[in-house]
């Protein structure tokens, strides 16, 4: 893969240090000459959806980090599909957004499955040509996206679970030492 388009995976290189994105794994659900948007898919927070949003009646589920842009907004991430109104497909069986009030009806009744659900505060963004600046100078590589990845793994070891997946230098990148100074 050698270039971004939306459903593709991000991984950060084992050296970036930046604490935002160190080990991470971003999701584009948009990928255009403007810019682009991803959510990070390996960062839980101490916090539940039901403590954000306490006035609605919704299940403790986990919430994550989207990343360091606007962290007082909400995303989702589904494998619910057309059921939720407004859904936009990104990858195979992963849907980003819809209604709100759609998925909080459905959830709430047990129309859809929680653990089909991944919520975001915040989210990775990008201006015009930011990221193929990022890619060109090797920051990040390039993956494809599988739902059981974002609903199945375990998001710590998430990173290193794709890594291996992908073989070869990737599986070696994969066993890369956090700080390799004390290696």
């Amino acid at each position: 893969m050698k270039k971004p388009e939306k459903g593709t995976l991000l991984l950060a290189e084992p050296m970036l240090q930046d604490p935002n994105f160190k080990r991470t794994v971003i999701l584009l659900c948009e990928h255009s000459e403007t810019g682009s948007f991803g959510l990070v898919l390996n960062k839980e927070l101490p916090l539940l959806l039901n403590e954000v949003l306490p006035e609605n009646d919704l299940p403790e589920l986990p919430l994550f980090l989207g990343g360091p842009v606007q962290p007082d907004t909400l995303h989702v991430l589904h494998s619910a599909g057309e059921k939720i109104t407004g859904a936009i497909e990104v990858a195979e069986g992963v849907w980003w957004g819809g209604e709100f009030e759609d998925i909080k009806t459905k959830l709430s009744l047990g129309l859809c499955n929680t653990t089909d659900f991944r919520f975001f505060l915040g989210y990775s963004g990008w201006a015009e040509e930011q990221l193929q600046d990022e890619l060109d100078r090797g920051g990040w590589i390039l993956g494809r996206c599988n739902s059981d990845y974002i609903f199945e793994t375990e998001p710590e070891k998430l990173w290193r679970k794709i890594l291996k997946d992908m073989g070869g230098e990737f599986a070696q990148l994969a066993n890369y030492p956090e700080n390799p100074h004390l290696n």
